[in-house]
């Protein structure tokens, strides 16, 4: 899973590209007055990407923070507010506007790709905005808090090295709690219209709040950075920056957050709902429909999607019952299943041998990755455990990608907490999701593109990108791992883990399925621990639809490298392959799917 900057009312997801690029479409070989027109064109659309994503870094200088961008490092707009809703409306439909005037007649490769891509992303965007989303700003999975320690704490995106660097946090931070009263106000008016979270995702909210609020402001998180200030600052600004950061938690973020945290508690959670599902929502149904396109980038129904769960899901017991017949277990699957979560012997003894364990990981998969790629990223990643505050509710192990600039690492977040769930045989598919070759590959890649507009390399699609992270998990045995039959089961438990969520997503949020039900599917269907169970459970309430991305996308890289080589016999490299399917960045799954039958047809001549 990727970790992504806080959700804005502007849409950073690329969205489906309806038409791939036709033939018809594209100038005759050495026809210059069609050429011309046509470069004229692409000339004028790619300024018009980059001046669309400076616009897009003002309006959201977060997107600028993470990204390494720190021209705006002390602004924070009021995003949940009407006026700021409005503003992004607007800035959409301008931009949107703006392409179509130029259109794509005449336009073909990439540039017809790029225009197609932007102009489906404004559209998409466009269309959410019936959906109130503003109306449930807060769940367990993330929120203005949240995100405010996670920046504030001076370990991820927000720099903290010049004196500067420590006055634009003040700045920023100053704006949070004009943030949370607008949230406040939002969720009421959700109450109004019955729009609220599910009770069971509000309760995990209330104690995360417990575990960031302090008395004093040198206990808290967000005292971080006074504890690391550096050596060369000035006795003076030392004693003036620690003393406006002991002003700023005491008196602004901690109440801040308090009145929030009591707000949820008192007056929000009285008010939450029992049901878990998107669909008991107004419009609910028409919404995680939406959802589902978004995510998926296909036109594929919940119902559907639901089918091709169970298929998957029969499919893989077959595999992995060929495990338990090469280890000579004797019992049923979901003995087995339990053999595979209680056994001792598949537990680490400590948070550091767990980490150690995976940086061990890195030296054995970097050895064999010339055999699989030719195309790999400039930029370093590192390992560090999910912050203690928010590791109770986090998935297993989290990406966040590198800034532009270098001056941050791509980070492989591993969660270290109730250390005995955490599996030995589940470590090798997770660093090849969220390490190397998954997430780490696919998203510094996409940074590094050259000649792409901004909007490309900094944004994604779910599908492409979870999609890969899930294809990284099948190629174990060639990088050097997977080499017992309990470590393979992991790669087939991660691929039954993902087939599952199909299921249990589209059961959520189109059938009516409880809670319970959802945790009992999956502990009948596969290997969990009960606390991953009801992490995952409640992730999946509270971002409804984007569980369906990964099994998809990872379906239609494995058809089209079954395409590749059946077409192309011995022609076949798996490294262009995977050079052919990288090198783009993350696209629509019809997109990508054009774009791999071009290269089978160039490659086959």
């Amino acid at each position: 899973m990727t970790v992504r900057p806080l959700a804005l009312a502007v849409s950073f997801s690329l969205a489906t590209v309806l038409a791939a690029c036709s033939p018809t479409s594209q100038p005759a070989a050495g026809d210059s007055a069609a050429q011309a027109p046509q470069a004229d064109k692409a000339a004028q659309l790619n300024q018009l990407y980059a001046d669309y994503w400076e616009g897009v870094l003002k309006l959201n200088p977060l997107q600028a923070t993470f990204q390494g961008d720190n021209r705006y490092n002390d602004q924070l707009p009021d995003f949940g507010s009407a006026e700021f809703r409005k503003q992004s409306h607007d800035f959409t439909q301008e931009w949107l506007g703006k392409a179509e005037k130029i259109g794509d007649a005449g336009l073909a490769g990439q540039d017809l790709l790029s225009y197609r891509i932007f102009v489906e992303e404004q559209k998409q965007s466009l269309e959410g905005e019936k959906f109130p989303t503003w109306m449930m700003p807060v769940n367990q999975m993330g929120s203005t808090v949240s995100y405010a320690v996670m920046l504030g704490s001076g370990q991820v995106a927000q720099p903290f090295k010049t004196v500067k660097d420590y006055d634009n946090w003040l700045a920023r931070a100053a704006r949070i709690p004009v943030l949370l009263e607008t949230e406040n106000a939002n969720m009421r008016e959700g109450m109004k219209a019955g729009v609220v979270q599910p009770r069971v995702l509000m309760e995990k909210v209330v104690p995360q709040f417990d575990e960031i609020i302090t008395a004093k402001a040198e206990d808290s998180q967000f005292w971080g950075p006074i504890k690391l200030l550096p050596a060369d600052f000035s006795q003076a600004d030392k004693d003036r920056l620690t003393e406006a950061f002991r002003s700023a938690i005491n008196d602004k973020l901690m109440p801040a957050i308090k009145q929030q945290r009591d707000f949820i508690a008192n007056e929000y959670l009285p008010a939450t709902r029992d049901t878990v599902g998107l669909d008991s929502l107004p419009d609910g149904k028409a919404w995680y429909a939406f959802n589902a396109k978004q995510s998926t980038t296909t036109a594929q129904t919940p119902e559907q999607i639901h089918e091709i769960g169970l298929k998957e899901v029969e499919r893989i017991h077959g595999e992995i019952q060929k495990v338990m017949a090469e280890v000579g277990f004797k019992g049923s699957l979901q003995d087995f299943f339990k053999f595979m979560q209680n056994d001792k012997q598949f537990e680490f003894k400590s948070e550091p041998e767990l980490l150690e364990h995976y940086r061990g990981l890195e030296a054995k998969i970097n050895a064999n990755v010339p055999k699989l790629f030719s195309l790999t990223p400039k930029a370093g990643f590192e390992i560090r455990p999910i912050e203690a505050f928010r590791a109770k509710s986090a998935a297993g192990g989290e990406y966040m990608q590198p800034s532009e600039d270098g001056s941050r690492p791509g980070i492989f977040y591993v969660n270290t907490y109730d250390l005995p769930t955490r599996k030995t045989w589940d470590a090798e598919d997770l660093f090849l999701h969220e390490a190397i070759p998954g997430h780490h590959f696919q998203l510094a890649l996409q940074q590094e593109l050259k000649g792409v507009p901004a909007f490309r390399r900094f944004g994604g699609e779910t599908a492409f990108i979870e999609g890969w992270g899930l294809y990284a998990e099948s190629l174990g045995k060639d990088l050097g791992v997977y080499t017992d039959p309990y470590s393979y089961f992991g790669r087939l438990q991660g691929e039954l883990w993902r087939a599952v969520r199909l299921v249990v997503d589209t059961g959520l949020h189109s059938k009516s399925w409880t809670r319970q039900q959802v945790l009992d599917y999956m502990f009948a269907n596969s290997s969990v621990s009960e606390p991953d169970a009801i992490a995952e459970a409640e992730r999946y309430i509270a971002w409804p639809g984007q569980a369906l991305a990964y099994k998809t996308g990872e379906l239609k890289i494995q058809e089209l490298r079954k395409r590749a080589q059946d077409k192309l016999g011995a022609k076949f490299d798996i490294r262009e392959f995977h050079a052919e399917v990288l090198k783009d960045g993350s696209v629509p799954l019809d997109v990508l799917d054009e774009k791999l039958n071009a290269w089978i047809a160039e490659k086959s001549k």
